[in-house]
């Protein structure tokens, strides 16, 4: 159980490294990257896109939700 804590732990340490890194990234480059997967992955998301529709505008008004958090703020 120990071995399974230790690795929790770790894992923390990778997704706070990970969440620095994204967060320190340039807009220009993160889109860029997002761009780049997107494309990688286009014809998975065309095969699922009935299975995943309602997540994905759930996604999208949330998202937009935020963006109109950061233009009044």
């Amino acid at each position: 159980m120990s071995n399974l804590s230790a690795q929790r732990g770790s894992w923390d340490l990778v997704q706070k490294e990970e969440t620095r890194l994204l967060r320190a990234m340039p807009v220009q480059e993160s889109l860029e990257q997002w761009f780049q997967l997107q494309r990688a992955f286009e014809w998975q998301l065309q095969q699922t896109a009935e299975l995943f529709a309602s997540d994905r505008r759930a996604a999208l008004v949330e998202l937009q939700k935020r963006l109109q958090c950061l233009v009044k703020g």
